[in-house]
């Protein structure tokens, strides 16, 4: 890929901002999953100057996701901190393989209702965990259990207690402070101004806040040196790879990451008239990009539509800014970690309570009833699923509700029947779809038909019929008529509705036979 100074140039300010939104949600997101807030920094770094150089949307900026922080955080519960990188590893070899079968467009075959499901339980379930870390408590361990709590998380808060080291009160103000810097930067301020980040500023605005006055709460917890977060799998935890529960754990981060990254590219081309994306080559970018990440032991990334949607909105045109912001990240780390570890954790895990309350968006349910309730269900059941177990459980659950939407309407098919008492003739109308799944019906229709009856079969509203349906037909139009029984039907349009019948020439059936030899 040529370089050209025009388009560095022009893309160092959009590539700042995208920095300054990038670093605490890297280091939010890693607190989250349990890990350390290094690795989650590694991991937007190498998203910038690894992922930014072989992405196939040229906009999109890669990094540590929100939507995988629950998968992340059940898998270090399992596997240890050190076991994560293997399974992170094989996640990023599928992405591959799923790159070089050419299945990137696949990915984005997911039902909307499944998606907005899937953000809505990961942001309860980050909402509810965050809360605790946002009053300097410990997660209680499971979703439910993070939820169930809320209520003595909330006193803790309102309420002085002596008898611990930090004050969750004073960390819960700190909390509060961050949000309230967040949504009122993102709800009143305009113009120019608006490319600042509002996380970065409510993270500094309680950084100073708890700077000046000393306050009892936690702090972020990173190195001066920032490679001790890196850890290479050894031989013998890559023998795992082998192991079929990893690999199942793999193939779901690996779906999980891969939906979210192509569905976010999507967004992003309809923020900028630029080049469109390569799907595959973006695919195969992020696999390149977790199989480094497995590699070294840190966090598995994904296309991010927050960081993305402000590189548009700053003004980026190529992916140079989001190359330049991993730049940025490592400077950072490089020169100054001191600062890091002046941000308060509380600070951090209010920009997550703020992440997860926004995927919550149930404004998305009047959108999904205008397509019928079965979305609405399929939403709601998807991320309760999720709540109540886990991310893939959740997700399985949406996906097999959606399956059998799909299949319920695809045995849409309809049977009329009219009778003429003077010609003494039967009508049969068929509409909709006929297709094995519609085999019952469509046979209990004929089979109502009177030995010897005289039927006129209209099919103007069939939009398909499929070769067993035409075959169930075709038998019974055989039968009926050893029983002296008439069918009139235009058998070649008929089967001009099968696929089958428009990829090729059919041989004719035994029925076209049968009226060719006299009947």
């Amino acid at each position: 890929m040529p370089v050209h100074w025009q388009d560095i140039h022009r893309d160092l300010f959009p590539s700042f901002v995208v920095f300054l939104v990038a670093l605490p949600l890297c280091m939010g997101i890693a607190v989250a999953s349990g890990a350390p807030p290094g690795a989650g920094i590694m991991t937007g770094i190498i998203g910038g100057l690894v992922v930014g150089w072989l992405a196939g949307c040229p906009l999109q900026v890669s990094g540590p996701a929100a939507g995988l922080t629950v998968i992340v955080w059940e898998l270090i519960q399992t596997h240890g901190f050190e076991g994560l990188g293997v399974i992170v590893l094989a996640a990023g070899l599928i992405q591959l393989l799923a790159a070089w079968l050419q299945c990137g467009q696949w990915f984005r075959a997911v039902s909307p209702a499944v998606v907005h499901g899937m953000l809505a339980g990961i942001g309860a379930l980050i909402f509810a965990s965050q809360f605790h870390i946002m009053i300097d408590d410990a997660p209680k361990g499971g979703g439910l259990a993070n939820i169930a709590t809320l209520p003595g998380a909330v006193l803790k808060g309102l309420l002085p207690d002596s008898d611990v080291p930090t004050s969750h009160q004073e960390a819960a103000w700190l909390g509060i402070l961050t949000i309230a810097c967040i949504v009122v930067w993102t709800t009143f301020v305009k113009g120019r101004w608006k490319v600042l980040p509002g996380v970065l500023l409510g993270v500094s605005a309680s950084t100073l806040v708890a700077t000046v006055f000393d306050l009892p709460v936690s702090h972020v917890v990173v190195k001066d040196n920032l490679f001790w977060v890196l850890h290479v799998p050894t031989t013998e935890q890559l023998a795992h790879l082998l192991d079929t529960t990893v690999l199942a754990e793999a193939f779901g981060l690996a779906f999980i990451a891969s939906v979210e990254t192509l569905l976010s590219a999507t967004a992003v081309d309809q923020l900028h008239t630029g080049p469109r994306t390569r799907y595959n080559r973006e695919l195969a970018a992020q696999g390149v990009g977790n199989t480094l990440c497995g590699l070294l032991g840190v966090l598995p990334m994904t296309g991010v539509i927050v960081r993305s949607a402000a590189n548009v909105e700053a003004g980026a045109r190529s992916r140079f800014s989001a190359i330049l912001h991993g730049g940025w990240l490592l400077l950072f780390v490089a020169l100054l970690p001191f600062a890091l570890r002046l941000i308060p954790t509380a600070s951090l895990g209010a920009v997550l309570v703020y992440t997860g309350y926004k995927l919550m968006d149930f404004d998305i349910v009047r959108d999904l009833r205008r397509h019928g309730r079965s979305e609405v269900l399929i939403f709601l059941t998807t991320m309760g699923t999720i709540v109540c177990t886990n991310l893939l459980t959740g997700v399985l659950v949406g996906l097999c509700l959606a399956t059998a939407k799909l299949l319920y309407t695809t045995q849409n098919l309809e049977t009329q029947f009219a009778h003429d008492p003077d010609s003494g003739r039967f009508t049969l109308h068929l509409r909709g779809i006929a297709t094995f799944v519609s085999l019952p019906r469509l046979a209990a229709a004929l089979e109502s038909v009177p030995p010897s009856a005289d039927l006129h079969v209209r099919f103007e509203s069939l939009r398909h019929i499929d070769h067993a349906c035409l075959h169930l037909i075709e038998n019974w139009m055989w039968q009926h008529s050893t029983t002296r029984g008439k069918v009139t039907v235009d058998w070649d349009k008929l089967c001009g509705l099968s696929y089958q019948t428009r990829q090729a020439p059919r041989a004719k059936t035994r029925w076209q036979r049968w009226l060719q030899e006299g009947g």
